[in-house]
C-alpha cells in the first residue's frame, strides 16, 4: 500500500491521527502533488478549519488536470459549505430565541480600500455567496453602506462572520438607537459662565440644557435635500408637474456620549434672532445661510479639531432600498415637508450608527 493509500484508508477510518502524520511527511516530500493537496484541504475540513479547507479546494479545482481530484475537491466544497449554512442556521436559531433579537435592526459596511480590499471582497463573496465581481460591486470603497435589514439577531450572526473575515461593519437594533436621546436645539440661551441651550426633546417637549463643550466627542454633519414641484416639459412637449430638489438643509449633531446625548442643531427651524452665541451678528436683513455661517463659525471656535464624520449623502444613496424599515426610525428632524422622505430617517441612522460604533 502506497503512502496516499495509506492516508487515504486512515481518512475512510476516521484515523485522523494517523492521516496527519502520514500527510506532515507527504507534504515536505511533494507539496505539490494534487492527491497531497486534496487530503490537506480533508485535514482541514475534519479539524474545523472550514475556510482554510474551501481555500485548497477551490484551488485544486481551478488548477488540477486530474479528473477525480477535481470531483472530490468540488464535493469537498459542498461539503464545507453545508456545514457552513448548518452553522449558521444553527446560530441564527439560538439568537432569534430571545424576543429581545428578533427586533429590527440595521447591518452597515464600511468602505475597504486598497489591497485589502481584493481579499475582503474574496472573503465577502464567501460569506454572502456571491459571485467575485458583484462581491466586488457590492463592497463600499468611499461610504458607508446600509447592507441589510431584518431581526438584529439574524444580523449579529453575519456581522461577526464578516468581521472575523477582516471586513469593517456594525450592526445596531432599532431598540438601541431609540435610546439615545436627541435634543433639536432651538437656540444658544447663554454661553459663558455656563453653556445652555433651548431644545425640543424626543417629546417635542422644550426645556433647557446645560452642559461643557469638553463633553462633545465628536460632529456629524449632513444636506437634506429640499423638494418641491416645478413644471417640466415631458414627451410630446407636454407640460407637467416633476419632483426636484430646490435646496438643502444643513444639520449638525454633536454627540455627548457621558450623556447617551446628541444636541441636534437644523438650520431650517433655529432661532437665530433669539440666539446668544450670534446675537450682535445676526439682523433682521441677513440670510438663513448668512447667520448658519456664523453659527458654524462659532461652534467651530468653541471645538477645534473635533472628529468629524460628513459622508452622510453616500450613506443616504444606499438605503432607498429600505425605505419600509427605515420609516419605522423616527427622523427628529424639524423641517417642513409636503411628504415624507428616506432621507430625513437616515440621518438619523447615520448618526446614530456613528454614535454607537464609536462609544
Amino acid at each position: 500500500m502506497t503512502e496516499l493509500e495509506q492516508v487515504a484508508a486512515a481518512f475512510d477510518s476516521k484515523d485522523y491521527r494517523t492521516a496527519a502524520q502520514l500527510l506532515k511527511t507527504l507534504l515536505q516530500r511533494m507539496p505539490e502533488n494534487p492527491w497531497v493537496q486534496l487530503y490537506l484541504g480533508r485535514m482541514h475540513e475534519v479539524s474545523g478549519k472550514l475556510e482554510a479547507a474551501e481555500t485548497v479546494y477551490r484551488q485544486l479545482l481551478r488548477n488540477s488536470l486530474h479528473p477525480k481530484v477535481a470531483t472530490q475537491a468540488r464535493q469537498g466544497i459542498q461539503r464545507v459549505e453545508a456545514i457552513v449554512k448548518a452553522q449558521r442556521q444553527q446560530a441564527i436559531a439560538e439568537a432569534t430565541a430571545d424576543p429581545a433579537n428578533t427586533e429590527l435592526g440595521f447591518l452597515m459596511l464600511a468602505p475597504v480600500t486598497g489591497e485589502a480590499r481584493n481579499v475582503a471582497a474574496q472573503n465577502f463573496a464567501r460569506i454572502m455567496k456571491l459571485d467575485a465581481y458583484t462581491a466586488r460591486m457590492q463592497l463600499p470603497s468611499r461610504s458607508w453602506q446600509l447592507y441589510r435589514t431584518g431581526p438584529i439577531g439574524e444580523l449579529q450572526v453575519y456581522g461577526q462572520e464578516l468581521r472575523n473575515a477582516q471586513i469593517p461593519v456594525y450592526w445596531a437594533g432599532l431598540a438601541e438607537i431609540e435610546k439615545l436621546r436627541v435634543f433639536r436645539v432651538l437656540h444658544f440661551q447663554s454661553v459663558a459662565p455656563q453653556i445652555t441651550v433651548v431644545c425640543h426633546n424626543e417629546f417635542d417637549q422644550v426645556g433647557s440644557l446645560t452642559f461643557e463643550w469638553s463633553e462633545v466627542t465628536r460632529r456629524v454633519e449632513g444636506l437634506l435635500p429640499i423638494f418641491g414641484d416645478v413644471i417640466d416639459q415631458g414627451a410630446w412637449g407636454k407640460l407637467q408637474w416633476k419632483e426636484q430638489t430646490q435646496d438643502y438643509a444643513h444639520v449638525w449633531d454633536l454627540h455627548i456620549p457621558g450623556r447617551q446625548s446628541i444636541l441636534r442643531f437644523c438650520d431650517s427651524n433655529y432661532l437665530f434672532q433669539e440666539d446668544a452665541a450670534i446675537a450682535d451678528q445676526v439682523t433682521p436683513q441677513t440670510t438663513t445661510r448668512i447667520n448658519w455661517n456664523h453659527l458654524i463659525a462659532f461652534l467651530n471656535q468653541k471645538l477645534p479639531n473635533l472628529e468629524t464624520w460628513s459622508d452622510f449623502t453616500g450613506f443616504a444613496e444606499t438605503t432607498a432600498d429600505h425605505i419600509p424599515p427605515l420609516s419605522r426610525i423616527k427622523p427628529q428632524i424639524d423641517i417642513e415637508r409636503k411628504a415624507e422622505t428616506h432621507w430625513d430617517p437616515a440621518f438619523q441612522l447615520y448618526s446614530a450608527l456613528v454614535f454607537l460604533q464609536s462609544s
